[in-house]
């Protein structure tokens, strides 16, 4: 079945958007000390963006997307404690950061089933608040398994891996 063609949505800045189809790769780095998340980077091994804070003894549930360079793009942070123990998702907020790295704006929200049977269920991604169930994005698949795909509203694919 082909995929319906891409249309380009920026979520923080349409220079972080490519006017084609790109092969990215995705790596895990070591837990280590305010280390560990992720490294994407293109076929010749160039850094595209990175996720800091996954690390042992970074700060628990924070995170921050950094571009290639190493400038910070987003704060990243779970909402937890009693909130999400009553709850049937896990809520992620990313924030945009200023330039003296203090949190500035809401970007997005992400809701990831809370279940055993979290495989079976999408994650669902929007960039403005709502009350009902409408998303932007949603996650299909399952990482891990090198078996996903990133979905807009509409049903076009997004990215794919």
């Amino acid at each position: 079945m082909a995929a319906k063609p891409s249309v380009i949505k920026p979520i923080i800045s349409k220079i972080y958007c490519s006017s084609s189809q790109a092969v990215l790769v995705v790596r895990r780095r070591p837990h280590v000390i305010n280390g560990g998340g992720f490294v994407v980077t293109d076929c010749s091994q160039k850094v595209a963006f990175r996720v800091d804070g996954c690390g042992i003894l970074g700060t628990k549930d924070e995170m921050i997307l950094r571009d290639g360079d190493g400038d910070a793009l987003l704060l990243i942070r779970r909402k937890g404690a009693m909130v999400e123990a009553l709850s049937i998702y896990r809520k992620w907020k990313g924030y945009t950061l200023d330039y003296e790295g203090s949190q500035d704006q809401l970007v997005f929200c992400l809701k990831e089933p809370n279940s055993c049977l979290a495989r079976t269920h999408a994650i669902r991604i929007s960039t403005k608040a709502r009350q009902n169930k409408d998303r932007d994005f949603e996650i299909k698949g399952y990482f891990p398994d090198k078996d996903c795909s990133i979905v807009d509203s509409r049903g076009n694919t997004m990215a794919q891996g």
